[in-house]
């Protein structure tokens, strides 16, 4: 008995370690690029021609400056942000009461709706892009002739729509299974004291699904900051390019110029919006995708 104790010790410790160094290991693969894009960021490009694993000599800020004024990532940046937020605000207004009505209440068509929904998660954006191209270049055909000008492409707000658009099915059926989990004593309670079906909602189930809510922001949030193919089709005027479109250009460009701390540049500031929201709301995303409805 104890030496099949031991036996099952030494095979737990074994396993312990061999997961620490796999850990250690993606970890490792995840941070080294990442940390090479910041150090070339602030190299001058004499230091490219060396070995790319060599320290910078110093701090060469000036390829920021160069990339935000020059490249135009300044405004490319602020694109990417409305259209950000645009998407982000279209998407919980439509989805979160979609997904509370739908995993709450039964009613006629309800599965129907639920099934058409999921149907959605199976629809990749990127092939049918071009259908939603020529969908708007049509209706822009209609439009100029009523009111003078284009209005559906090279419209940050009408992107920000089909970015809410691709990712409703995924956040509809993430909170539904939510909301599930919450215990209907909550809604009994609060029709006792009076409240109806929105006041509900808003005041007694949309706070408990907080950390819930804080993870679909990030993940759509992670989505729209870095969707490239629809933005690219849809924008065509260069000064309403999205962020990775602009930083796409930048590295075309830069690679013919020679000018790679200004191409790690771009990359940084790309990247660090995302690096910053997700240590800010790190702890809230852990809560969202593990913590229950009801609290013990």
């Amino acid at each position: 008995m104890k030496n099949t104790l031991t036996r099952n010790s030494r095979s737990d410790k074994v396993l312990k370690v061999f997961i620490y160094v796999i850990l250690i290991a993606l970890a490792v693969i995840i941070m080294v690029p990442v940390l090479w894009a910041f150090v070339s960021s602030i190299k001058q490009d004499s230091e490219f021609y060396g070995s790319p694993w060599a320290l910078p000599e110093g701090i060469y800020l000036q390829n920021f400056a160069d990339a935000w004024l020059t490249a135009n990532m300044g405004t490319y940046m602020l694109n990417s942000g409305i259209v950000t937020v645009i998407g982000l605000v279209l998407l919980l207004v439509v989805a979160l009461p979609a997904a509370y009505v739908l995993s709450r209440f039964k009613f006629k068509g309800n599965r129907i709706l639920s099934m058409m929904f999921m149907a959605g998660l199976f629809i990749n954006i990127n092939y049918i892009v071009v259908p939603i191209f020529l969908m708007l270049n049509n209706g822009d055909k209609v439009l100029r002739d009523i009111f003078g000008q284009p209005i559906l492409l090279n419209n940050l707000f009408i992107l920000g729509l089909i970015y809410a658009a691709m990712a409703l099915s995924f956040t509809i059926y993430l909170m539904s299974g939510y909301f599930k989990s919450l215990p209907k004593e909550y809604e009994e309670a609060a029709a006792v004291d009076g409240a109806g079906y929105f006041r509900t909602m808003v005041q007694v189930i949309m706070p408990m699904a907080r950390p819930s809510i804080v993870t679909v922001i990030l993940f759509n949030f992670l989505s729209f900051w870095n969707e490239y193919i629809v933005s690219m089709t849809m924008l065509t005027k260069p000064g309403l390019k999205t962020l990775p479109v602009g930083l796409m250009n930048l590295m075309a460009a830069q690679k013919s110029a020679v000018e790679y701390g200004q191409m790690y540049a771009g990359l940084v500031i790309v990247m660090l919006p995302t690096l910053i929201l997700y240590i800010l709301v790190q702890k809230k995303l852990t809560q969202g995708m593990t913590m229950g409805g009801l609290k013990g």
